[in-house]
């Protein structure tokens, strides 16, 4: 059985948000392994650096996933591994984060800047205000704030700033149209962050993946609706495994 999945955290939040998901994961099924991975802790804004540090320190032959940021890493490097990958889980992902002139569905590129101007300048500032947008949209966004708020690691600003280049760089829709294991998308229909449409453009550009909206909630989904992800997730790995 493929029964080991790897999950890559998002930006600023750490591998605490991804806790309860696991949690909710292991507790429906025994026989999936499931770890966390950190993201890489480097000061480089090249994607290709990053890239290259998770090739060396993820497990192969696994399933990929990811939240946000660590999402759309686990897309490229999902099409980099090919069939060393069983299948990519992407949770609130984007398909490039920052809008391009052929891809609007992203934040604009001055709104980014912006917010890494901000990042860069007012490292707590900016951060207190990612995590308002993480909940925007949430049943309970006060609620979810405080838990999102507990779980913020302290990573050096510079690794911050870093990330945030990255993530305005990447641009999973080749590595998505590459990649040619099963495939699970899961978004937020109230998302702050990442527009809900996503969901129905990337099904009309890949028909043969599986997608998923969760409506009624926020960016930070893997925190307030842990239980309903991890029913998603397993089902997918049953489905499309060798079990």
């Amino acid at each position: 059985m493929r029964n080991r999945l790897v999950l890559l955290p998002g930006w600023g939040l750490g591998r605490s948000a991804l806790q309860p998901l696991v949690a909710a994961l292991r507790a429906i099924d025994h026989g999936l392994q499931v770890e966390i991975h950190d993201l890489p802790a480097l000061v480089s804004n090249d994607p290709q650096d990053w890239l290259d540090q998770l090739d060396r320190q993820l497990p192969r032959n696994a399933w990929l996933g990811g939240w946000s940021l660590g999402g759309m890493l686990a897309a490229e490097l999902a099409a980099r591994r090919g069939d060393d990958c069983y299948g990519l889980i992407t949770l609130g992902s984007n398909l490039s984060f920052v809008s391009r002139p052929d891809w609007p569905h992203g934040m604009p590129a001055d709104t980014f800047q912006t917010f890494l101007e901000g990042c860069r300048y007012h490292t707590q500032v900016t951060l207190k205000r990612f995590i308002s947008l993480c909940s925007q949209g949430a049943e309970e966004p006060r609620s979810l704030a405080r838990l999102l708020g507990a779980a913020l690691p302290e990573p050096a600003p510079e690794q911050l700033v870093a990330g945030l280049e990255v993530l305005g760089q990447l641009d999973t829709r080749a590595a998505l149209q590459a990649y040619g294991g099963p495939q699970l998308h899961l978004f937020a229909g109230r998302d702050g962050l990442v527009p809900a449409e996503v969901a129905g453009v990337l099904l009309e550009g890949l028909p043969d993946v599986e997608v998923g909206l969760l409506e009624d909630s926020a960016h930070g989904f893997v925190m307030e609706a842990p239980h309903e992800l991890a029913a998603a997730i397993k089902a997918f790995v049953h489905e499309s495994g060798d079990d």
